[in-house]
């Protein structure tokens, strides 16, 4: 039976005071926030002169950091119970409040976008500027995507089409109820998202099957209402890709992160022309369970007798401190005070929102919520988020406010990281032959997962907002068959069900488009940096944290290139594949 959020121990619950002290703080922050709309509105007409424009953002940033701890109060409170409709009231005033302020000081972006070059250039070069220089590089480099003035108010004040994100975590996370499925035993178990890994890795092959047959069933039972939602969802984008002139969704995507097209289009080929290695790793599993036939839910199965060791809390914080240790004192100590300042939501409670996730912004330390399971598992993805944490963290210390927010394409690769030490650290210190396979079989579930599930995923979103920037129609058939036959070339000779048509439906990044892919080159990355630092590669470490300390300070391919990870070149991706070719034949060499 689920715990209620208050049978869950203060210490595994994130403190939240830092941001606002209590329900009434937010209130009070929300009305200075409102407060401060006729100051802004006063520079309506004005962005013209140097001074004024210094005295609009000054003013700006002061505004940003009196409200970024109540948005960030208000959303952390809706996801430890998202039926509670006391978080869910304060986020939907929040909304309103925010979205009336983003359209009555639209104005802002309109009046900076129609400066000239020649202001431009001389606000990216002038000192009194320098903590914004990235915003005008941007402005310049964007100035003809911008609508006019009034245009982009009417557009500001379109939050409502973030209801199509929401309507698919809604149906998701609260309204879909998934049962109890049977392993071959008969021994009953609830399944839920949370769970649904789990259940996928299990060593009984009925428990596997039902788990995929129902969760995802389940989903398919709802495809007409959530095909439609995403439908609607794929033409907005395709729209304002439209109405600002780019030539696709995707495009506008990647002009939106400064990600030249070049890296997109070299993961797909790449990835594609290495299809063979997962095709390999999917016989040697065959052959190692000891299938006749091999199904799309074997695919994560573990090959070993399964293991059930538990860990608690404080053990996968130590073995996660131990594994990260090659990253210095200062990273482990960080660790440390996200577990005593409880910077970390540990474990599920009834109605909290399900997965992961790390959350952070200026001025304030980093938070994580995981769904703390106890498995091995569960220390993965604690020290992903961590890594997210952490990436945040230092990003934050070294950059100023206006550049310390670093880009989606880089926000996989700090936490994919921490994942790739901890593996290496498991394998160094395992003693037990079935023990090391199972950490080669994680490795190569997660390549599977991160590396080429997500590129298939991006191949369907490209191609499904193709279908429509073409006028073809899209249809849930259409839809699901697209998925479907993606699947046949991305798996190979595996056997697919029939559910597997509807897993598109539940994945809620597809509501963030064209942010899949950096999933994919965010693990090929993460394994050039890994493999740097554990090699003692002189300056690794180093280099390592100028990525980490980045923020936004350069465009994402550049501070990796800095880095010593460089997207545009395609060895960056040979050495990521040659790598996990040799790993897999020590697996296959394994004594």
């Amino acid at each position: 039976m689920e715990k209620e959020r208050k049978d869950i121990n203060d210490k595994f619950k994130w403190d939240l005071s830092p941001l606002c002290d209590s329900d009434d703080d937010f209130y009070q922050k929300l009305k200075e926030f409102q407060a401060f709309l006729p100051k802004i509105k006063a520079f309506e007409g004005k962005l013209s002169t140097k001074s004024k424009i210094l005295e609009f953002l000054k003013l700006d940033d002061e505004v940003t950091r009196l409200i970024e701890p109540a948005i960030e109060y208000s959303c952390l409170r809706r996801d430890e119970c998202l039926s509670n409709e006391k978080y869910n009231e304060m986020n939907e005033k929040l909304s309103t409040v925010l979205n009336e302020y983003n359209v009555e000081t639209s104005f802002a972006s309109s009046e900076l976008h129609d400066l000239d070059d020649k202001m431009l250039d001389e606000l990216i070069k002038d000192k009194d500027f320098k903590d914004y220089d990235r915003m005008f590089q941007d402005i310049k480099r964007s100035k003809k995507h911008k609508l006019a003035k009034s245009e982009e108010k009417l557009l500001a004040g379109m939050d409502f089409l973030g209801g199509f994100s929401d309507n698919m975590r809604n149906i998701a996370d609260l309204d879909l109820k998934f049962g109890s499925i049977k392993d071959e035993k008969g021994k009953r178990y609830a399944l839920n998202q949370s769970n649904y890994g789990k259940f996928m890795c299990n060593s009984d092959r009925v428990l596997r099957k039902a788990t995929f047959e129902r969760l995802n069933g389940k989903f398919g039972e709802m495809i007409n209402t959530l095909a439609s939602n995403y439908i609607n969802e794929v033409k907005a984008n395709c729209y304002f890709a439209k109405v600002r002139k780019y030539d696709s969704a995707l495009s506008a995507a990647l002009f939106n992160e400064e990600v030249e097209s070049e890296v997109y289009e070299t993961l797909i080929k790449m990835v594609n022309e290495n299809l063979p290695l997962l095709f390999e790793y999917f016989k040697f599993k065959q052959k190692e369970m000891g299938l006749k036939d091999f199904y799309i839910y074997d695919a994560l199965a573990s090959m070993q007798v399964e293991n059930n060791k538990k860990y608690t809390y404080d053990e996968a914080i130590e073995i996660i401190k131990k594994a990260l240790s090659p990253l210095g004192e200062e990273y482990v100590a960080l660790l440390q005070r996200a577990k005593d300042e409880r910077w970390i939501d540990v474990y599920h409670n009834k109605g909290k929102r399900s997965g992961a996730y790390e959350s952070g912004i200026y001025g304030h330390h980093p938070y994580v919520l995981t769904n703390f399971e106890g498995d091995l598992e569960s220390i993965f993805t604690l020290a992903h988020e961590l890594g997210h944490a952490m990436h945040t963290y230092f990003s934050n210390k070294n950059q100023p406010m206006q550049k310390a927010g670093y880009t989606i394409f880089l926000a996989e690769i700090a936490s994919t990281t921490n994942e790739m030490l901890l593996l290496n650290y498991l394998l160094k210190n395992s003693k037990d032959k079935n023990e090391k396979a199972a950490l080669y079989n994680k490795l190569f579930d997660e390549v599977k997962s991160t590396i080429y599930r997500q590129t298939m995923f991006a191949e369907f979103e490209e191609g499904v907002h193709k279908m429509q920037q073409n006028g073809e129609g899209l249809t849930k058939d259409k839809i699901c068959n697209f998925y479907y036959s993606l699947n046949q070339k991305y798996f190979g000779q595996v056997k697919l069900i029939d559910e597997i048509k509807y897993e598109w439906a539940r994945i809620p990044h597809f509501f963030t488009a064209f942010y899949v892919y950096k999933y994919a080159t965010g693990m090929i990355s993460a394994i050039n940096f890994a493999q740097r630092i554990l090699s003692g590669q002189e300056s690794a470490r180093e280099d390592y944290f100028k990525f980490l300390s980045a923020g936004d300070s350069d465009s994402p391919c550049n501070i990796l290139k800095k880095s010593g990870c460089d997207l545009r070149n395609k060895e960056t991706f040979e050495n990521c594949f040659n790598y996990l070719n040799e790993m897999l034949k020590k697996w296959k060499n394994l004594k």
